[in-house]
């Protein structure tokens, strides 16, 4: 149970920002990025590899709709495994055919490829629910996201 990292664990406070403003995909990656530097996570070159990823890939990263998952490799750069989560005031297109706009980015750092694994099928629960994702969109600090997120932990505990 110890190696298990909670989504309070991974998504410190400091890497979550609100209603933030980008003008288009590398601005949010990037915004992504600062709040896992900020959270201690990663350097600040994580944040060029994640742009780099879908420079590279495409926007694949644009999991389901509205909602990107930016990431990278295990590289150096990572210090930690980590979230950032940053809901967008306007959404920003990515290029993805199905899943744009985007209106809310979660970025990912990972010190190797397993393991975030728990965290990620945790993630991917909170987030499946379209009434709770417009909720954490809509929340107005990051206080409320975390908020949101514990009471989520909270139900799937009990």
């Amino acid at each position: 149970m110890s190696q298990q990292l909670s989504l309070l664990d991974l998504l410190p406070e400091q890497a979550i920002r609100v209603a933030a403003q980008a003008e288009d995909w590398r601005t949010a990656v990037r915004l992504a990025g600062a709040g896992l530097a900020a959270s201690g996570a990663t350097t600040d070159a994580y944040t060029d590899e994640m742009i780099a990823t879908v420079e590279g890939l495409g926007p694949y990263i644009v999991i389901a709709p509205g909602l990107a998952l930016a990431h990278s490799r295990p590289s150096p750069a990572v210090r930690r495994t980590g979230l950032s989560w940053v809901s967008l005031q306007a959404p920003v297109e990515f290029g993805h055919e199905q899943n744009d706009p985007v209106r809310l980015v979660v970025g990912l750092a990972a010190t190797d490829h397993t393991h975030h694994t728990t965290a990620l099928g945790r993630l991917a629960q909170l987030l499946g629910d379209e009434g709770r994702l417009t909720e954490l969109t809509a929340a107005p600090n990051p206080t409320a996201v975390r908020n949101l997120i514990h009471h989520f932990d909270s139900e799937a505990q009990s």
